[in-house]
């Protein structure tokens, strides 16, 4: 069943960022790897999960409120009025390439989920010594704890702070809380699902998108189009 993961390819995998952005995000979580993390374990970012849950579902009024059509995607205009609504200095380049980042299923708009690893990626890219101290690096304070918790999982993960992580280092993080058959299973499955581009090697946006997934916040998306407005 399914493909075999080639063992032998290369030992030791080193991934190239393919574009600019990627580079950014490789060289922004390298510094934030430098700082340590608080995870202790891979069972500690589980049980994170229900508080992220709520802090990312809390954003839809906001997602909403950006997206003026109504359609269910922020296009790029839309994108670039949030960002000055929220007080996020980019420059037009910077916007386009988080965009085009953005938008995986390339439908020219950026949906709830997609929203999400956008804002966190300007969160992850403030986040120098310059804006460390920052009170609102998004404009959203009680959303920037979230995005910190993400950042940290991450460096928790990325056993060799190089910006990306590898299976090896996803099956070590869950080895160090489980044992036993079931663990590297599990290991495999969560890489898996973060390994869109199946190179070997997650990075941070990777990360995040599947991350949204594990929590569940696209779960009750139905549910909530036809439920009660706030």
């Amino acid at each position: 069943m399914g493909n075999k993961v080639g063992k032998s390819e290369s030992p030791k995998k080193v991934s190239i960022p393919e574009t600019k952005l990627e580079a950014k995000t490789v060289e922004a979580m390298k510094r934030r790897a430098a700082a340590g993390t608080s995870m202790k374990s891979f069972n500690s970012i589980i049980l994170k999960f229900p508080k992220i849950d709520e802090s990312l579902r809390n954003c839809k009024a906001i997602f909403k409120q950006f997206d003026e059509d109504s359609n269910g995607a922020i296009d790029y205009e839309e994108l670039k009025k949030s960002f000055h609504k929220l007080e996020i200095s980019c420059t037009e380049e910077e916007i386009n390439d988080l965009f085009q980042a953005c938008d995986i299923n390339e439908d020219k708009g950026i949906d709830f989920n997609e929203f999400i690893v956008l804002l966190c990626l300007v969160y992850l890219f403030k986040d120098d010594a310059a804006t460390l101290h920052a009170k609102a690096r998004v404009g959203m304070p009680d959303l920037e704890a979230t995005f910190e918790t993400l950042v940290d999982a991450f460096v928790f993960l990325d056993k060799n702070k190089d910006g990306y992580v590898s299976k090896s280092e996803m099956a070590q993080a869950i080895n160090e809380t489980t044992s036993g058959e079931g663990s590297g299973q599990i290991a495999m499955k969560r890489f898996e699902e973060m390994d869109w581009d199946k190179n070997g090697m997650v990075n941070f946006k990777e990360f995040l998108f599947a991350f949204t997934g594990w929590v569940g916040i696209d779960d009750n998306e139905d549910e909530e189009e036809g439920g009660e407005k706030v």
